[in-house]
């Protein structure tokens, strides 16, 4: 199960707004939600935004938005082609993310956005969003590489759910995509273990962080090598 973050030394002295992105299954939701409770700031769960965002719309309108909306559907795709769905789903919320964050900016409380769907081209946009406002918005990504270990979060955290070894697979993969994209916009990525120094290293990591990627245009990653080569199996939800 994933441990409680000791975030007490970290405080929101390097950002107004904190993007926390990273695959489901790895504790990220616990790190923000102790990170907003030492800062004092406001939570969002940009997954919440998702569901509004899928709710208010059909897969005739943005397909993009519903691919797996059917689990039958899905259910006989190749483990390739399920991860090329999820990443054209979370490049398909990418302008979501920047209304999330230039809302936030109109007010005064800080704010940790979290979720799964949070992409690093979407986050360093974000980035030179807030820098454009004169605050400071930030953006770290979580990396758990082990999918045996998200095997046990999930048992943990799903009992009901079984085993969810597949799952957790993909979710494994999906973080080293994330991790590569979050390098390619000069973001910074924090192994998610060992749990007992996580608050350490993210505070190490923001007090470093460049406020935006200079050299990347938005949305952009300087020499980026085609995705496929980093893509290796599988959804996540």
């Amino acid at each position: 199960m994933v441990n409680m973050v000791n975030t007490a030394n970290v405080a929101n002295t390097w950002w107004d707004i904190l993007l926390i992105g990273g695959a489901s299954g790895i504790g990220k939701s616990r790190a923000a939600a102790r990170l907003a409770g030492e800062s004092g700031a406001f939570v969002v769960e940009f997954d919440d935004v998702v569901g509004a965002v899928q709710e208010i719309t059909t897969a005739a309108q943005h397909p993009e938005l519903h691919h797996f909306d059917d689990p039958l559907v899905t259910e006989g795709l190749s483990p390739e082609r399920e991860l090329d769905l999820q990443i054209a789903t979370a490049r398909a919320l990418e302008p979501a993310v920047l209304g999330v964050v230039r809302n936030r900016l109109t007010v005064d409380v800080p704010a940790v956005v979290e979720g799964d769907y949070l992409t690093p081209a979407a986050a360093a946009r974000a980035v030179e969003a807030g820098r454009a406002a004169g605050r400071r918005v930030r953006a770290v990504f979580l990396h758990e590489p082990d999918a045996a270990r998200i095997t046990a979060n999930y048992a943990a955290r799903e009992p009901e759910c079984g085993v969810q070894a597949q799952r957790a697979e993909v979710g494994a993969r999906y973080s080293h995509w994330l991790a590569e994209q979050a390098h390619r916009h000069a973001l910074p990525v924090v192994e998610c273990r060992p749990w007992d120094t996580l608050a350490e290293r993210l505070d190490a990591a923001l007090r470093t962080s460049p406020d935006a990627a200079p050299n990347t245009a938005p949305g952009e990653a300087p020499n980026a090598a085609p995705d496929r080569a980093v893509r290796q199996s599988g959804r996540v939800s």
